[in-house]
């Protein structure tokens, strides 16, 4: 077949004119700050483009010019790009920027109201991007400069703002870990709220009950994020942003997730899906974190393959808007590492897994302290991984070293969960059950033992003893008793604890199952019980069978319904379902 001739197309009388500007930098500079705020961003664009990186890092350091650009709002994605590649460059715009605010604040804390008012609308846009940017530490400050404004006031306006501000500050510093001082930015925002129900104002308190919870969930108080995601869906009403519709629907369904409350948690985030794809469209980092929030419950309720296709989805998605060195694009490579480590840990191909692991180490390691908690998750992944390359690795002197390696990984990740939340606390029970799993590997057995053991004691306070993450860490102590200590009579009885608790959470077709059925199978051997390692054979037969009809979805993105209800729908159908009771159905 012949080459099809490309047909030239002169570039536009706008483009030209742009690049125009551009060659002439250094003379036009002043006039192109008097320019309209989007042919001033793509002059900007531009000399992004061309790799001149100084000059344009020389104008976003100027927060007037700074200030002018963020008005370009429906260019935002290319702004990170902008943005993204002077950091990576080395130009601290962010702290640059957020420093000249703070000291503006200062300047005019003297001044009268509506001068203060203009600097916290202007806070809140800059904050705001610094926020989506992941940039948090330089978005904190900023949003601290705002606080201080409005405490200058007490007039009812400012103790509007002051409880936005809250919100705001609350968000970045979930993002950032920074949890004690999240709780205190949550009792000022309840304090605010006072303030204006003495006044006879009501401030609609859904984005707060909604960070709240997202705070409870990452220190693990699932109990208490689940009753303050109904007090937040309570709060969702008709004219909320969507942003913050979408956001409380995303930390409801993860703490349904977690309570095993799945078919709530399903409706709720396919919704939250639905919403951000239609509002922001399918390129926007909104819709990307409705998405890893989406791989996590398909992850949660055993649907590995696909939980797979979303995480690489989202990374896709942050990666075309932020690129480089951003702590978004490394949690979705560390949630991507995650999935594909379970998707083939029957296969043995870690290769993409342990991948996108040290890419988020790498990125995480590049922005932030060496002892930030984000890189206790990260680093546990790897571990994970690295243990079962060693496993399955023929060369005594390499397994040897991937085994230490992994040791190291995760006593790391152990001492940064105890010292963000303490021994009691499911984050620092699963560095221990890690632990376990390691130890038993290096044929450390009564380490391995006592590491399962402290697992189980803290899961079970605090968890149940019919939780998931319990059946996980009885299913480890089996295996250890079966394979390693001949202590049969213990490792049945832990067995067939773990299956029950799978089955009746998840089905008769739960991938976790496996494991246990091919461990029963091994110890009737092991003890001649030839009847019972025939039943096991088939029910294992069976199993596989289940798994082969299991989840036959082709996409679960088109699972998403097209025309769903409506968002008060959605929320009288959970608080409906809420008042009636818990629903735990089985997926089998």
């Amino acid at each position: 077949m012949a080459a099809v001739e490309l047909e030239w197309i002169p570039e536009t009388l706008y483009n030209t004119a742009i690049s125009a500007v551009v060659d002439n930098y250094s003379r036009s500079r002043r006039d192109i700050r008097s320019l309209p705020e989007n042919i001033q961003f793509d002059v900007y664009y531009k000399l992004y483009q061309q790799g001149r990186l100084c000059q344009l890092g020389g104008e976003f350091c100027e927060l007037e010019v700074f200030a002018k650009v963020l008005r370009a709002s429906d260019k935002r994605h290319l702004l990170h790009h902008c943005f993204q590649a002077l950091m990576d460059h080395g130009v601290k715009v962010a702290s640059v920027l957020a420093n000249s605010f703070s000291r503006r604040c200062s300047y005019i804390a003297e001044s009268d109201a509506h001068v203060k008012e203009k600097a916290i609308q202007f806070g809140f846009v800059l904050g705001g991007f610094l926020s989506d940017a992941g940039w948090y530490g330089d978005a904190e400050k900023v949003f601290l400069s705002c606080l201080q404004l409005c405490t200058l006031h007490s007039e009812v306006l400012h103790c509007f703002r002051a409880v936005e501000c809250c919100v705001r500050l609350l968000h970045v510093r979930n993002g950032n870990c920074k949890y004690h001082l999240g709780e205190e930015t949550f009792k000022l925002a309840q304090s605010y709220m006072d303030k204006l129900a003495k006044h006879g104002h009501q401030a609609n308190k859904a984005a707060l009950y909604g960070e709240l919870c997202a705070l409870l969930f990452a220190k693990s108080h699932y109990d208490e994020a689940y009753r303050w995601c109904i007090e937040a869906m309570k709060e969702i009403t008709p004219g909320l942003p969507v942003k913050v519709v979408v956001d409380v629907l995303r930390q409801a369904s993860k703490a349904c997730v977690v309570k095993r409350e799945f078919r709530k948690a399903e409706q709720l985030i396919k919704h939250a899906v639905f919403l951000a794809r239609e509002h922001f469209g399918h390129k926007h980092p909104k819709y990307s974190d409705t998405l890893l929030d989406y791989g996590f419950y398909l992850l949660n309720v055993d649907n590995i393959c696909q939980s797979v296709a979303i995480y690489q989805t989202a990374l896709d998605i942050r990666q075309s808007v932020f690129g480089g060195k951003n702590i978004h694009v490394a949690t979705a490579h560390e949630d991507l590492a995650y999935s594909s480590y379970v998707h083939q840990y029957s296969s043995g191909k870690f290769d993409n897994a342990l991948f996108h692991a040290e890419r988020a180490i790498d990125i995480i390691t590049h922005i932030l302290p060496e002892d930030h908690l984000l890189l206790a998750s990260s680093k546990r992944v790897k571990a994970l991984i690295l243990e079962e390359i060693a496993i399955d690795c023929h060369n005594k002197e390499t397994e040897e070293r991937l085994l230490q390696e992994a040791h190291d990984l995760h006593l790391s990740s152990l001492q940064l969960a105890k010292k963000a939340f303490g021994e009691f606390n499911v984050q620092t029970a699963k560095h221990y059950g890690n632990l376990g799993r390691l130890y038993q590997s290096m044929r450390k057995f009564k380490e391995a033992e006592e590491m399962h053991i402290k697992a189980i004691k803290i899961k079970e306070q605090l968890l149940g003893h019919e939780d998931y993450e319990v059946a996980l860490s009885v299913g480890h102590l089996a295996s250890l008793y079966n394979y390693d200590m001949n202590q049969y009579e213990d490792a049945e009885r832990l067995y067939l604890r773990s299956i029950a608790i799978g089955k009746k959470l998840f089905g008769e077709g739960y991938s976790g199952l496996e494991y246990d059925y091919r461990g029963l199978i091994k110890l009737y051997n092991s003890v001649g019980n030839f009847e019972k390692v025939f039943e096991y054979h088939n029910v294992l037969s069976n199993w596989n069978r289940l798994r082969d009809r299991q989840f036959a979805v082709a996409d679960a993105l088109e699972d998403v319904n097209t025309t769903p209800q409506q968002t008060q729908e959605v929320v009288q159908a959970f608080l409906l379902a809420q008042s009636l009771g818990p629903t735990r159905p089985c997926l089998g």
